[in-house]
This record gives structure tokens, C-alpha cells and sequence, in this order.
């Protein structure tokens, strides 16, 4: 259904260097750069190694204000082990916990997920919905 997403940041630099860590586990990369320091509308984006992005961060020094409450966004992950290590990435570059990893099983017997919100307000979360 979705083509891609965009986020809008306050600090470019900040924030790539961010997603670039908490995504690396889940298997995503940084797909394109439009990274000029000092100018207007810089972005970045992030999918599949040699694909296209499903993630756009774009530069909005104004005051960005990220999505009210009830807005997230979950990246899926390929096992447990990368949902803790996008955890770990998150605290270790910036992010809160907004829930460490473990099962939700309001959500399903098999949601394992860890949600974190990013430096600029974002709740992102990444989930692992399989039996093992």
C-alpha cells in the first residue's frame, strides 16, 4: 500500500547518523543520500541494500514537530536478536526507551517488539512477529 515514508528533522547530520544505526540490524541501509551542509532540503533515505527507500528523513530546521500521539512506525525485523540490537542502537545514539524488547501478547502469542522514540520525537519501534 505504502511507496514510502517521509520524517521531517531537525538536524539532517543527527538523525542519519541515528537511523543509520538503529536500522542497520533490521537489514535496511541508507539507500540515497542529498546531504549539502549549510543548504535547504537536504534528505536522506533507507530501504533494502539495492533497492529503493521506504524511509525518507527530510531536513526541516523550522521547527519540525513530529506526528501527534498515536502515530508510529514499525519497521519489521528479521528475529529478536536484531529487535534488541535496534534497542540497544537507539539508547546508544540518542533515542528513549518506550518500551524495552520483549513479547506483547496484546498484540499477538509471537509480537516481539522494542519501541523508542527518536531525537526529534518520533516513536519508532521494530517488531519480530514469527514463531520461532
Amino acid at each position: 500500500m505504502l511507496h514510502h515514508l517521509s520524517l521531517g528533522v531537525s538536524d539532517i547530520a543527527r538523525a542519519a547518523t541515528f537511523y543509520d544505526a538503529v536500522l542497520a540490524p533490521l537489514g535496511y541501509t541508507r539507500v540515497w543520500s542529498d546531504l549539502r551542509p549549510g543548504e535547504a532540503n537536504q534528505a536522506v533515505g533507507y530501504g533494502i541494500a539495492g533497492g529503493g527507500d521506504a524511509l525518507a528523513l527530510k531536513h526541516r530546521p523550522e521547527g519540525q514537530q513530529p506526528p501527534g500521539p498515536g502515530f508510529h512506525v514499525a519497521f519489521a525485523a528479521p528475529d529478536r536478536q536484531a529487535v534488541d540490537a535496534f534497542h540497544r542502537a537507539a539508547l546508544q545514539h540518542g533515542g528513549r526507551d518506550n518500551g524495552r524488547p520483549g513479547l506483547r501478547a496484546h498484540y499477538g502469542p509471537h509480537y516481539y517488539a522494542a519501541f523508542v522514540v527518536d531525537p526529534d520525537g518520533h516513536n519508532i519501534e521494530a517488531v519480530f512477529n514469527a514463531t520461532i
